[in-house]
């Protein structure tokens, strides 16, 4: 099994910048990719970004992609989104996921909430 615990999420200022941290513990040699979900209040859970954990290649959502990085630490245990440029549109909670070979596991979620 796989455990995540996410970090980071805040109160910013439109145009503003957050760093969100998602720490993954128990069998991580199981994950394959590391991604960020959110969750808008009365809207579905969207994709945000993912990112490979042998390669480190990223992927984002076209409404993130030049203001959103995703990266991870060397040991392969720690994922982090750097988010530039907020908007209030990037208001929701924050979720990390990981695919592993014996299942999907989510976080708890972050939640952000960006000021107009």
């Amino acid at each position: 099994q796989v455990h995540l615990v996410e970090s980071g999420g805040g109160l910013v200022p439109s145009g503003g910048s957050l760093r969100l941290s998602c720490a993954a513990s128990g069998n991580i040699w199981s994950i394959q990719s590391l991604q960020w979900y959110r969750q808008a209040p009365g809207n579905q859970r969207e994709y945000v970004a993912r990112i490979m954990i042998r390669s480190e290649w990223p992927d984002y959502t076209d409404s993130v992609r030049d203001r959103f990085t995703i990266s991870i630490n060397s040991a392969k245990n720690t994922v982090f989104l750097q988010m530039n440029s907020l908007n209030p549109e990037d208001t929701a909670v924050y979720y990390c996921h990981a695919s592993t070979n014996d299942g999907d596991y989510w976080g708890q979620g972050t939640r952000v909430t960006v000021s107009s």
